[in-house]
């Protein structure tokens, strides 16, 4: 391994998770891995075990590409910055491609979400489409990782569900293969390291993809609490979560998931996680089982 290794948002939970896998799994040395952030004075555990920790600001291309000066291989996080009104979180990473591209990065990588495209009824899908036309459109041999929804992300709805036996979803019959944060991030790490420079898209997901009701039962057999579910149109969906103190455009956010469902869009089961990683993925139920208390109370 002679390539340099650069991990953006490597103070969050995917980041962290892609480079400890660098460390531990694949055993990259600690001087191969640059690890960014707004504030690298998070990055002090990393920094302890000799990784490269660096600022990096998505929204100052000088300072992303001051950042990115010296790598070879950049994975670009998706910040969190959702703005659906003005685009911010889609200039910040095409800011991240141009730095990248002046960098003389020989190999780009992104975190994307399943089918993207515009069609798509997820109101921050165009955020990830975009990004992807940027990194194309940059000439840069390229990695794109389709991410699908992470089996956390069920700490969302379910605690509460589950305290009220009724998980409201206007999911219909559509499926979804939710996957391990770090299975996800262990196929990720493996396709930082690889030698590969041809241009890549993987979609990651879990192993088995189910439908609301089926989750409710799994989930009902792992803490022997009945949940039914309610099926509920979007409207009424979103005025329920803004009911629950959740902002109306974060409300309107997390209803599009469950459009996003029914519609279909969400429902593929690959096996790139277990291929690139070369490890099984975490099931469902093994999840809920690991959660059972922190999910049920």
């Amino acid at each position: 391994m002679t390539q340099t290794l650069l991990v953006t948002g490597a103070s969050g939970q995917l980041g962290r998770g892609v480079i400890n896998h660098l460390l531990d799994t694949f055993k990259v040395p600690a001087g191969r891995i640059i690890a960014t952030t707004r504030n690298p004075e998070n990055l002090a555990e990393l920094a302890a075990r000799g990784v490269i920790t660096r600022a990096a600001d998505f929204d100052d291309t000088l300072s992303l590409e001051a950042a990115f000066k010296g790598a070879d291989r950049v994975l670009i996080i998706s910040t969190g910055e959702i703005d659906l009104l003005h685009g911010k979180r889609l200039r910040q990473h095409q800011n991240a491609v141009a730095a990248a591209k002046k960098a003389g990065v020989s190999h780009l990588l992104y975190t994307s979400m399943p089918n993207p495209e515009p069609v798509s009824p997820v109101l921050f899908a165009n955020d990830h489409y975009g990004t992807e036309q940027a990194i194309k459109a940059s000439g840069i041999p390229y990695t794109i990782f389709r991410n699908g929804w992470y089996q956390e992300n069920l700490f969302l709805s379910l605690p509460h569900a589950i305290a009220s036996g009724k998980w409201y979803t206007s999911a219909g019959d559509g499926r979804m293969a939710h996957g391990a944060r770090d299975d996800m991030a262990a196929a990720i790490a493996a396709g930082l390291v690889a030698a590969s420079s041809e241009s890549e898209t993987y979609t990651l997901t879990g192993p088995q993809a189910y439908t609301t009701a089926e989750i409710a039962a799994l989930v009902s057999e792992v803490t022997g609490k009945p949940l039914d579910v309610v099926q509920v149109p979007d409207e009424a969906l979103t005025e329920g979560v803004k009911a629950a103190g959740v902002p109306e455009d974060f409300a309107r956010i997390i209803v599009s998931f469950d459009a996003n469902t029914r519609s279909g869009r969400i429902a593929m089961v690959t096996d790139a996680v277990e291929t690139l990683s070369g490890r099984k993925s975490k099931t469902l139920k093994q999840f809920l089982e690991a959660n059972k208390a922190a999910l049920a109370g």
